[in-house]
């Protein structure tokens, strides 16, 4: 599992049949200080995550293992929108 803040949206109208209906948001993953690093990655929305929200993805076979992405064509999947993060005692999301 990764943490990771939601950057942005996409839009597919051509896609694999088993995304049709899937929300595509662009995240890039956090430091335990809040801040993003690394390239920026489309995981399939769950939960109606949106911008700006902090969230835990799956990736690999583990993002394939929700009941909507079972046996999708999926690499990351935002299987939980995080309410409240404290890392060593710092609130990074309330």
């Amino acid at each position: 599992m990764l943490i990771s803040k939601v950057i942005g949206t996409t839009v597919s109208t051509i896609k694999d049949e088993q995304l049709t209906g899937r929300k595509l948001l662009i995240l890039r993953q956090i430091d335990e200080s809040g801040e993003p690093f690394g390239k920026p990655y489309v995981a399939v929305d769950t939960l109606d995550a949106g911008v700006g929200d902090l969230v835990l993805t799956a990736h690999g076979s583990g993002g394939r293992q929700t009941a909507i992405t079972k046996n999708s064509p999926v690499d990351a999947v935002i299987m939980a929108v995080i309410d409240h993060l404290n890392i060593e005692g710092k609130t990074i999301q309330r």
